[in-house]
């Protein structure tokens, strides 16, 4: 209830950030902070923008794969 878009709902996926810091570096950040190994999305925007930000440490993953992965498929 109280998450915020990666940044490519508002077209920041086509847009070089110049100034500040980037909608999906700060998102990812925020997901580190709660000690999240796995970010699950099924949003292939959120796929795209948090998989181009520094993912050291966490992975990010479409909700079909973990679903996939959890039955051992």
């Amino acid at each position: 209830e109280n998450a915020t878009c990666c940044g490519a709902g508002g077209a920041r996926a086509w847009m070089e950030e110049t100034r500040g810091t980037r909608m999906a570096d700060m998102r990812l950040a925020q997901a580190k902070e709660t000690g999240a190994e796995v970010i699950a999305t099924a949003c292939p925007f959120c796929t795209q923008m948090l998989g181009s930000a520094d993912t050291e440490g966490i992975e990010v993953k479409d909700l079909a794969l973990v679903l996939k992965d959890s039955l051992g498929l």
